[in-house]
């Protein structure tokens, strides 16, 4: 039987945004695979914090095999444990693994480039060319300076924690393989009441037209990177999304499975009005004058700057609950 999920394959690139080996599985066939993986810290913590998981073990003993210091263990543990879980998703993806980089290393450009550096020498030796390999990291002024900088030494890089005009193009100056804008603020799936329902999401929700219109404004200008929305809650949500045909959609493991069970239907295309963009804001350097522009532009978005420094602490609050498994292996 035909599935929605199969329909919105048709459609687009699907992405499955877990580290679960068994949910990717459960989703592919011998013909049919996903596009790319991504993931976070959440769902890094969500992995390593079931029963005996191999990876946290295998991640903590070769990090103690490397240094003495106990704080280089814990570093280096993170990042091998965010290699392996991917790794383990690679075979049902036709595309590329995405891990994120820390949010504590946000606003530092040089510690962003550092990290994704590791990481792509991580997969490297575990048998994944950096062509396979994208590094997610949070839309902050300093992050997408990082992001240039990974792009013209040929890592791909996805501009994520994103949440308007200004961090998009600023992505798109920087030769970003894709941004990420998020649907819904990151802390909905932490807090649910904090998420907010519409009797008609793709025309009542105020993010469509602010993704509808990176979209336009994309195509308008031939910009080369591709959209990925992420942070969807239902499947009403995901099928707003669809109708705005972004390049790629990631998708949790609860909304893949409703789209699997549900028969599949046409998802027309649906354009949302495209705001005017003054010529001042497509010909800015978003990145010059050290983002500079874009500081002021986020600055001066209120939302798109409690949003960024509420994802920021809860990304940073997993990864810190990681740290704390971590370290219960190595003193053990």
């Amino acid at each position: 039987m035909a599935t929605l999920l199969s329909q919105v394959r048709d459609l687009l690139a699907v992405d499955v945004d877990s580290m679960d080996p068994a949910v990717a599985a459960r989703h592919t066939s011998e013909t049919v695979k996903f596009v790319d993986m991504t993931s976070n810290q959440a769902i890094v913590h969500a992995e390593a914090s079931k029963p005996d998981s191999a990876d946290l073990k295998a991640a903590v003993n070769r990090a103690k095999n490397a240094s003495n210091d106990p704080e280089q263990q814990v570093s280096d543990a993170l990042e091998i444990l965010a290699v392996l879980l991917a790794k383990r998703v690679a075979p049902y993806l036709t595309g590329r693994v995405l891990v994120q980089t820390s949010p504590s290393a946000a606003y530092d450009a040089d510690k962003t480039v550092a990290q994704a550096e590791r990481y792509v020498a991580l997969f490297e030796a575990e048998g994944i060319p950096r062509s396979r390999v994208t590094i997610k990291i949070p839309s902050t002024p300093e992050s997408i300076i990082a992001c240039q900088r990974l792009q013209k030494a040929g890592i791909n890089t996805l501009a994520t924690c994103l949440f308007n005009l200004p961090q998009a193009l600023a992505a798109h100056q920087a030769g970003c393989t894709y941004i990420a804008p998020y649907f819904n603020e990151l802390r909905v799936h932490f807090e649910p009441s904090t998420w907010k329902a519409y009797e008609d999401t793709f025309n009542e929700h105020p993010v469509i037209a602010i993704i509808g219109n990176i979209i336009g404004v994309y195509k308008a200008i031939g910009s080369k990177t591709l959209v990925m929305p992420a942070s969807i809650v239902t499947l009403d949500e995901c099928l707003a999304l669809v109708a705005l045909r972004p390049d790629h959609l990631t998708i949790s493991p609860p909304i893949l499975d409703k789209l699997a069970a549900e028969p599949a239907t046409e998802v027309p295309a649906k354009k949302v009005e495209i705001a005017k963009v003054s010529s001042d804001v497509l010909e800015a350097d978003w990145l010059g004058n050290d983002a500079q522009t874009l500081k002021d532009a986020i600055a001066n978005d209120a939302e798109a700057a409690r949003k960024l420094t509420d994802a920021l602490t809860i990304f940073d609050g997993m990864e810190q609950k990681t740290t704390v498994l971590i370290k219960e292996l190595l003193s053990a």
